[in-house]
């Protein structure tokens, strides 16, 4: 099982970045799947998920009409387009494989979790 997140960076508030999300064609295909982010000495927060259809999406209400959850299943590949970003959006961002095929944002239905990329938003 692997999952490996990349596209993390420096930006300056206003700005954007877009991280992508590598899997392995059997954690990903039938797969909900979801964004996580952490600033240390915090508990690990839900950013956004989608269904394993892409059909559903659902993101947290922090991120709300600034980040896109997407997939690509030819590609193997999940995204967050993060735009307008703020300097409290700094944190480690994971990806992560849920159980089931659904959109979720209960951290224990994820089973596999992935490397995380750090974002840096300066003010």
């Amino acid at each position: 099982v692997q999952l490996q997140a990349s596209g993390g960076g420096s930006v300056q508030a206003g700005g954007s970045l877009r991280l992508s999300c590598a899997a392995s064609r059997r954690t990903f295909m039938n797969n909900g799947m979801g964004w996580f982010r952490q600033v240390p000495g915090k508990e690990r927060e839900f950013v956004g998920s989608i269904s394993w259809n892409g059909a559903s999406t659902y993101v947290s209400d922090s991120v709300k009409g600034r980040f896109t959850v997407s997939r690509d299943n030819a590609k193997i590949a999940l995204y967050v387009q993060m735009n307008s970003l703020k300097p409290e959006d700094t944190a480690v961002y994971y990806c992560a494989a849920a159980r089931g095929g659904a959109a979720t944002s209960v951290r224990s239905y994820y089973n596999y979790w992935g490397k995380g990329t750090l974002v840096t938003v300066s003010s």
